[in-house]
């Protein structure tokens, strides 16, 4: 099995480490496939956290996320995303830079599709 067999637990069980270069940004990541190396994990941007060094974003693979709490802007799009809302980003697919005045926290999962 790729990802580990895990029942409910509180996600804060995992470690919450800072993602990328940008200040404000952290995720917990819930289960990794070592060998492709997606994953499920909580993705948080602090208050005020702007992606815009990271740049747009594209991947191989598949990415399904839902909004837990709080809002991110689009920055290419002029667009903002609230809590409640999800996303089905196939490979390929160009998205962000984001910024978030009051912070937001994601559910993501990752995969690749045969």
């Amino acid at each position: 099995m790729a990802k580990p067999e895990l029942e409910f637990v509180d996600y804060r069980q995992f470690e919450e480490v800072p993602f990328s270069k940008v200040e404000g940004l952290t995720e917990r990541v819930i289960a990794k496939d070592p060998e492709s190396g997606v994953a499920t994990r909580i993705l948080s941007f602090a208050p005020g956290t702007d992606t815009t060094p990271n740049g747009v974003q594209i991947h191989d693979f598949w990415e399904e996320l839902y909004i837990i709490e709080g809002t991110l802007i689009d920055l290419t799009l002029n667009q903002e995303f609230t809590a409640g809302m999800v996303a089905c980003r196939p490979p390929g697919m160009e998205h962000g830079p984001w910024v978030t005045p009051t912070g937001c926290k994601t559910f993501e999962v990752r995969y690749y599709s045969k």
